[in-house]
């Protein structure tokens, strides 16, 4: 099948200072207001956001040869070295990232250069190996781990590699269930092209509006629907990847015993080995239903039991979500009810999708699982008020940030027996360390992707910070980040390392596995251009 392209705009562009559309930005809900004295206390309000025309930057690090050679490679127009798109690609978009594009200097990359196919690619490698140049592939832009950092590392400029030309339906294998996408391609992008062939991914995490496919593939991303559709590096079948010491193109069959499989190699790489252009992917038909059940527990430990009773015995909801005392509390003050708000209790939205009477079937076998354990169910509305509004959180973030509220999320996971301490230790880590700057916190915390051996924990945290809040959430997210190691959880379960979590990488995979990581970035990335410092901490690439 012939390429075919998507708009490549996913949602519209990204707010350059926060997250998503500016159309979609929203003020805190009343209740909310109402409740942020009760939970963090006196709130002082920040000084309004810098405009980007006043945001001040250094003159790029590109000669007039850097820029002819990118050029060439790409075409003359596809090199941007404007104030605006390097400011655009100045990072990511987790809370430190938008504090620094709050401020009126700011660090970026040199120029934003945009290939549109593996060739154009593979020839900005070569120009960077050339002339010494760091590159740092980008997507939708949607990193919370600081993964899109301009770093220069050793060499003289660092570009932004924006793969978002990269549109559209390579191939499309409909009897096997395969489709080869361009990395570029958002997801919404995906699900559109699919659709037209009564096909669909099914992959939805809460960046899914801006968020591309390469991306998934980099940060080995865990969608919402992972309880019934998978994770996305279960879902990749081949992979096409322009390193710098020469192309590679993996995935020949569905199984294979021809050594260690190496599409994993590149899963979860976050663009240190190379370029993701193309990912074969498992697609299916599109789901006719959607079914939906909310419940209610007395605790988060019944609701962890009901959780722990459906993921062993399979074949449950295509999304399922427990949400603690804290997390409950707010998501019902969002929505006017803060009477219930201040009640006890946790929540479990399920969604099932597929056809009816094999939904039934599922939907009776998890009832009787969750209802063992001691839940309730509380009817359709709020699953179906999740479903509506599972890609705004991002957007209450921001109306927090503008109001003085730091808020931050973070997720690690460990196995069942492991998951109460795990908790606990995270709950502790944050509150201690807010405390010991004078800050009061609010810990709310969710489970959405669940295993027959363990479960994820997403942590949100709210914080009253009178000044410096960079200063105050740094500490604070090294102390949670020993304390997750020292409990026994994964420094992360799906916002991937980035270089907020490299220092940590060593205590979970092992001197021995961090020798082997870089042992194959020495020999992709010999001179080190790609994405200097995220995964691999600097000084142990030199």
């Amino acid at each position: 099948m012939e390429l075919e392209s998507g708009s490549g705009a996913g949602d519209g562009a990204m707010r350059w200072n926060g997250w998503g559309d500016p159309d979609r930005a929203k003020d805190l809900p009343r209740a909310v207001r109402a409740l942020l004295p009760l939970l963090l206390g006196r709130i002082r309000r920040p000084e309004a956001p810098v405009d980007l025309s006043a945001v001040q930057i250094g003159t790029s690090g590109l000669t007039e040869a850097d820029v002819a050679a990118l050029g060439t490679a790409v075409g003359v127009d596809q090199v941007d070295t404007s104030a605006e798109a390097r400011i655009r690609h100045a990072g990511g978009r987790s809370t430190p990232d938008l504090l620094r594009r709050r401020e009126r200097e700011q660090r970026v990359p040199d120029a934003v250069v945009r290939p549109a196919s593996h060739d154009e690619a593979r020839a900005c490698l070569d120009v960077a190996v050339e002339r010494g140049i760091a590159m740092i592939p980008y997507g939708g832009g949607t990193s919370v781990v600081g993964a899109l950092d301009p770093e220069r590392g050793a060499h003289h400029a660092v570009v932004s590699l924006d793969l978002r030309r990269l549109q559209g339906i390579v191939r499309l294998d409909a009897v096997s269930g395969e489709a080869v996408l361009a990395s570029g391609t958002t997801g919404p992008d995906a699900e559109m092209l699919l659709s037209a062939h009564g096909l669909e991914l099914g992959h939805f995490p809460q960046s899914f509006r801006y968020a591309t496919i390469g991306g998934f593939a980099a940060a080995r991303s865990s969608g919402q629907n992972s309880a019934g559709n998978g994770r996305f590096d279960t879902m990749v079948t081949g992979i096409r990847v322009a390193t710098p010491t020469g192309d590679i193109e993996l995935g020949r069959s569905p199984g294979s015993a021809a050594g260690p499989d190496l599409i994993r190699v590149f899963l979860g790489s976050e663009g240190i080995f190379g370029v993701i252009t193309e990912v074969r992917v498992r697609v299916h038909p599109i789901s006719r239903e959607r079914v939906f059940e909310s419940w209610s527990f007395p605790d988060f430990a019944s609701g962890l039991e009901g959780l722990r009773r459906v993921a062993q015995h399979g074949d449950g909801p295509t999304v399922i979500r427990l949400s603690d005392e804290a997390e409950t509390a707010v998501s019902l003050a969002q929505v006017g009810r803060i009477g219930k708000a201040l009640a006890k209790g946790t929540s479990v939205v399920t969604v099932y999708e597929g056809e009816g009477e094999e939904i039934a079937e599922r939907r009776a076998r998890t009832s009787a699982h969750l209802a063992a354990a001691g839940g309730t169910s509380a009817g359709e509305s709020a699953a179906e008020e999740w479903l509506r509004s599972r890609f705004d959180g991002p957007y209450l973030r921001d109306s927090l940030l503008d109001v003085g509220v730091f808020c931050e999320t973070l997720e690690t996971a460990t196995t069942w027996s492991n998951l109460h301490a795990l908790r606990s230790a995270v709950e502790i880590a944050l509150k201690d360390g807010f405390s010991a700057a004078g800050a009061k916190s609010y810990v709310m915390c969710h489970v959405s992707h669940i295993y027959p051996t363990g479960a994820s924990l997403y942590f949100t945290v709210l914080a009253g910070i009178r000044t410096d809040p960079l200063g105050v959430w740094e500490p604070v997210k090294a102390r949670v980040n020993d304390a997750i190691i020292a409990a026994g959880g994964t420094i992360s379960h799906h916002h991937a390392v980035g270089r907020d979590h490299a220092p940590w990488l060593s205590q979970e995979i092992g001197e021995t596995g961090m020798r082997i990581l870089s042992a194959i970035k020495r020999e992709l990335d010999p001179t080190g251009i790609l994405n200097p410092g995220a995964v691999i901490p600097l000084e142990r690439t030199r």
